[in-house]
């Protein structure tokens, strides 16, 4: 599939894999919390209102909105810089070398919707998280593939990431069309014409980032108001960012990525696993995760995702759409697609805006993301562990 390595991967990798380790440690922490004596802390302090702004003109959000709408607009701002960066010049940039992670990465956001949606049909609240177990967490997946080291083919691990990437793509859609809500005309009026602004700036070539910044920082305010979610204007000041293949010795968005990357992966991956993965577990038991959300969102996870992601690629590449990636097998292969099912930090962000009206499902999701994502860990890692280093295709 792909015959070679591009830097920015090898550093891509590298970066995703090690910060996994920081978000479980972050998710357990959270979990230990909420469950002792400092939970009424824990949650009373996500609750806690902040001001941010000057006078009469800002924003007052509590402190889990900030993490959720401010924060992750900038996670989701380094995501989209990946994703163009890759379309332009990396894994993602010829079609015969992508078509495989594409097709895998649509039967792996379609197949576990469909789960979630047969689960939970019949009714309209609950509908409306069909989407939470469609996502693929990078971090964790690729941190437990770089603890398999060379068992897993190079190739395989690109597979995996650009998957993980278009995965990615595919929730800011979702996002974008699925998790609005009531639109302000002024201000999605306003955001046009910040992001217009942007796009100006890149038509005339600019190289700092300090205009790119003040306009964004607009940008995002007029999104948070519009109804849009807010996270959105990260993915459209992205989009603005030069990077032109012939500008071999400078590239904007190469040094933005790598400046905002270990703050992104160590602190506001974390930040936001710590406050959304609090869950209180007193009364819950098994009977609980039969509950029509968290069911959903676990069997779409577990079942659905390496399902879509391995049924799909075996389609592709049994009818030649495809190629097998180099030096991997098909089981192998179904490793990886039982991995993608690994959602954590994107499911968790999802189930937040699924359930902003209906709070009462959010440990459900929780319980469903968590479990999900435990169990195709483990039965990913010990099936990839238990294959010959040279399977036989």
């Amino acid at each position: 599939m792909i015959n070679y390595l591009s830097s920015p991967f090898r550093w891509f990798f590298k970066l995703e894999a090690a910060s996994g380790l920081v978000l479980l440690i972050s998710a357990i922490a959270a979990l230990i919390i909420s469950n002792s004596y400092l939970a009424p802390f824990y949650f009373s302090t996500l609750e806690k209102y902040i001001f941010f702004g000057f006078k009469d003109f800002g924003l007052k959000l509590s402190v889990l909105h900030w993490i959720n709408d401010a924060l992750m607009a900038i996670f989701f701002f380094f995501v989209t810089l990946e994703i163009k960066r890759e379309f332009i010049q990396g894994e993602l940039s010829n079609l015969k070398q992508a078509i495989l992670p594409i097709i895998a990465a649509v039967g792996g956001m379609l197949v576990p919707a469909l789960i979630y949606v047969y689960i939970n049909f019949g009714d309209i609240e609950t509908l409306n998280g069909w989407a939470i177990p469609s996502a693929t967490d990078i971090a964790f997946s690729l941190g437990v593939l770089s603890l398999l080291g060379s068992r897993v083919p190079v190739s395989l691990k690109v597979f995996l990431t650009a998957l993980a990437i278009i995965d990615d793509l595919g929730a800011i859609v979702i996002i974008a069309f699925f998790y609005s809500g009531d639109l302000s005309i002024f201000n999605l009026s306003m955001m046009l014409f910040s992001f217009i602004v942007l796009l100006v700036l890149n038509r005339f070539g600019i190289k700092k980032f300090l205009p790119y910044l003040i306009i964004g920082i607009l940008l995002w305010h007029f999104t948070h108001e519009s109804g849009i979610h807010a996270t959105i204007a990260g993915v459209l000041l992205a989009c603005t960012i030069p990077h032109r293949k012939k500008n071999k010795d400078f590239s904007l968005l190469i040094k933005i990525e790598h400046a905002i990357s270990p703050y992104v992966a160590f602190g506001i991956m974390p930040l936001f696993a710590f406050a959304n993965a609090g869950v209180s577990l007193d009364g819950i038991s098994f009977s609980s995760l039969l509950q029509p959300v968290p069911l959903g969102i676990l069997l779409g996870l577990f079942v659905g995702k390496q399902l879509g992601v391995f049924v799909f690629s075996y389609i592709s590449i049994k009818f030649g759409f495809a190629e097998m990636p180099r030096n991997s097998g098909w089981v192998k292969l179904y490793g990886v697609g039982v991995l993608t099912g690994i959602g954590f930090t994107m499911s968790l962000f999802v189930g937040n805006l699924a359930f902003a009206e209906n709070i009462q499902y959010i440990d459900g999701v929780k319980l469903g993301v968590l479990s999900g994502s435990l169990l195709s860990t483990l039965l990913g890692y010990f099936l990839i562990l238990s294959t010959p280093k040279n399977e036989k295709k």
